[in-house]
């Protein structure tokens, strides 16, 4: 059967990295640079940085050109590199794009602008003047739950008009827009939701940016490789048994860079703290979140 899956510009299985940083509180590059390489042996072939899993809301706009610098450093070309570079402000939103190609990134993340809640003309106009000032490609957000608005399916059709915006982060939990958008357009779609990964590829997605990789990236990686391989009752599976970490993580009514920080920090890895106003997790959160890591992996 002839496959009809989107080219995937950004690779396959993304990782919505956190940002590690020191027990100061100050940025960590040699923490993050050490989680990169882990992710990419783990079969992560993208790493999306700057991301809302990557603090950007409370990180510096040097802060957010160092990481990517750094990061790049550390993987070479053994993966992609997407900076998050949204922000309510047309103007701050191009600047960052343009620090984020310079300092080596391949492509760079744009949400909705937020708050301001935008008409659907000029949410589309805001993505054009990044696109236009920009010299790398552009993966549109949506995630309405966090921004206030949409990019509704048709503002996508119109937007995939341009030559520079070449795939979509979806969280908009919308799989009839989804669909919509994927039939119309040669858009490269990305699931944004860990519990999405594989009801998204299924229908011609190009993976997935998730944020439950940065724990189990080996794992979610291999769901995506079934499926490829044609064995859909392994990719089922393994999409069903990541189900209780992903609903730990993502679904216990903490930010995902909280629960992905503590759990990264109970395994040894490089996290470091969460900036205010965030707070970091508990401790029955963390211990829940290692029991549910060590069911899923066996350790």
């Amino acid at each position: 059967m002839t496959s009809t899956r989107k080219p995937a510009p950004f690779g396959r299985t993304l990782c919505a990295m956190i940002t590690p940083l020191t027990g100061a509180g100050a940025l960590d590059l040699d923490g993050a640079q050490r989680l990169a390489a882990r992710l990419v042996a783990g079969g992560c072939d993208g790493l999306v940085l700057n991301g809302t899993t990557g603090e950007s809301p409370t990180t510096t706009d040097e802060e957010k050109t160092r990481l990517v610098a750094a990061v790049r450093e550390a993987v070479g070309d053994r993966a992609s590199l997407i900076a998050g570079v949204g922000t309510s402000d047309t103007r701050h939103t191009v600047e960052l794009a343009l620090a984020a190609g310079k300092a080596g990134a391949d492509g760079v993340l744009v949400v909705t602008p937020y708050y301001s809640r935008p008409p659907q003309e000029s949410v589309a106009a805001h993505f054009r003047q990044v696109a236009d000032a920009s010299d790398v490609p552009v993966m549109l957000y949506d995630i309405p739950g966090r921004t206030g608005t949409r990019i509704e399916p048709d503002t996508m059709i119109r937007l995939a008009e341009h030559p520079r915006i070449v795939a979509v982060k979806d969280c908009s939990y919308d799989f009839l827009g989804a669909q919509k958008v994927l039939a119309a357009t040669d858009l490269a779609y990305y699931a944004g939701c860990d519990e999405h990964v594989l009801a998204l590829y299924a229908v011609g997605a190009a993976g997935c940016v998730s944020t439950v990789a940065n724990a189990v990236p080996a794992h979610v990686a291999a769901i995506l490789a079934a499926f490829d391989a044609g064995d859909t009752a392994r990719a089922s599976a393994l999409q069903l048994a990541l189900t209780p970490l992903v609903e730990a993580m993502m679904g216990a009514g903490l930010p995902g860079t909280v629960t992905a920080k503590a759990l990264l920090a109970r395994l040894g890895l490089p996290a470091g703290p969460v900036r205010a106003p965030l707070l970091p997790a508990g401790r029955e959160t963390a211990d829940g979140l290692l029991a549910r890591y060590e069911a899923l992996t066996g350790v």
